[in-house]
């Protein structure tokens, strides 16, 4: 006759009873029982957690609007880790548990739109002959036409009152659309006095860019930064959790 094997036999342990992926598991009369688990548990929404929780919920919806274009972070084992690690360090937006502004996203200074080992360029908002432009540190011997340049262009949308961001990236030429100012390039046109609008400017060569981030004059994140931003927005997930005090022991 057969010897039944145990789990002690296979090098395992296995509780009395666990959770997994919302099912409860326990052992009864020998036999492995699973049921759908339920909780009425409050979930712990501590002001740390919050704060993060608000970080990662806009870090997801800007990555998921930047991603349509061609981004490329090169500096870490996927593409939106590398992202986040850098919208990590953005402004926190506090939007409340609406159903409507869950996937808001906001225009802000500093969004990053790639990362990489070439010199970055320094990008800055400004007037060339009283036209608005785009202002870079970049010189006229730098062109080269193994070279290239994008331009990303975020937009503050809103749809159905919900605020978004829209990203478009389009080649920029040296030549055509670059205008020599002091021995420094710029980009000169109306657009760039649109207070809703971001802009990005990248260095690719093959495989390799520059690590850029918007600079943007548009203020309609500010209004969610704010304390009473934070708290209505922390009502509607029930409030946060008062961190108890640690007893001395």
């Amino acid at each position: 006759m057969m010897k039944k094997k145990d789990s002690a036999g296979l090098g395992m342990t296995i509780p009395k009873r666990m959770r997994i992926a919302g099912m409860t598991f326990y052992l009864r009369n020998g036999q492995l029982i699973g049921r759908e688990s339920s909780t009425h548990e409050k979930r712990s929404n501590t002001l740390p957690q919050f704060i993060q929780r608000q970080k990662m919920r806009h870090t997801t919806a800007l990555w998921k609007m930047l991603s349509f274009c061609n981004v490329m972070f090169t500096e870490r084992r996927t593409a939106y880790q590398n992202f986040a690690s850098l919208a990590n360090h953005l402004p926190v937006v506090y939007v409340p548990d609406d159903g409507i502004m869950n996937q808001a996203s906001f225009l802000m200074p500093d969004i990053p739109v790639s990362d990489g080992t070439l010199p970055m360029i320094k990008l800055q908002l400004g007037e060339v002959n009283g036209t608005p432009a785009l202002l870079t540190n970049l010189k006229v011997e730098d062109r080269t036409r193994h070279t290239k340049l994008m331009l990303y262009t975020a937009v503050q949308t809103f749809e159905y009152e919900m605020p978004r961001v829209r990203f478009h990236m389009r080649e920029i030429s040296w030549w055509n659309d670059m205008t020599v100012v002091d021995d420094h390039l710029a980009l000169v046109g109306e657009e760039f006095a649109d207070e809703m609008k971001g802009w990005a400017l990248v260095k690719v060569i093959n495989d390799l860019c520059s690590p850029q981030t918007i600079v943007t004059r548009c203020t309609v994140y500010q209004q969610y930064t704010t304390e009473e931003a934070l708290e209505k927005a922390a009502d509607s997930y029930g409030g946060l959790t008062e961190t108890p005090y640690l007893s001395p022991r």
